[in-house]
């Protein structure tokens, strides 16, 4: 009698909310990156510190957005690791922006708490946090 092993399933992530967090972070992908592309390409020197650290999240939210589309448990643990490091940039620099401006001459994704993107940058890794850890595979 020949023994088969199942392959385990990849945990789809995308599945229910999980489809609109990847939509939002494909905007977010897009609206970082190619601000972040333009304002390096034109004008580095007037804020680098703030166009570097829009790029950064840039690539942030490409990486959790292809996490997300991926699945499976290691993808998903790469995305709650990389979502909370997003959580705490959000709130380190959204503070930041608060208490010396003038370190930053133009705003950041993440300045004020993403208030110039009506708050999307704090409350999208809070939201993808609570997905990511409901969506948790059970070991048995």
């Amino acid at each position: 009698m020949a023994v088969t092993q199942d392959k385990p399933t990849r945990t789809r992530l995308i599945s229910g909310p999980g489809i609109l967090l990847v939509w939002l972070y494909g905007v977010m992908v897009v609206g970082a990156v190619s601000r972040s592309a333009y304002q390096i390409a034109t004008e580095f020197d007037r804020a680098p510190l703030a166009y570097g650290l829009s790029a950064v999240a840039g690539l942030v939210y490409g990486f959790i957005t292809y996490t997300l589309v991926r699945g499976g448990e290691t993808a998903r643990k790469a995305a709650l690791v990389c979502c909370a490091a997003e959580l705490a940039g959000v709130l380190i620099v959204g503070t930041w922006t608060l208490v010396e401006s003038s370190a930053f001459p133009d705003a950041t994704v993440w300045s004020d708490y993403g208030m110039g993107y009506l708050f999307i940058p704090v409350l999208l890794p809070l939201s993808a946090l609570y997905w990511l850890r409901k969506a948790r595979t059970v070991t048995r």
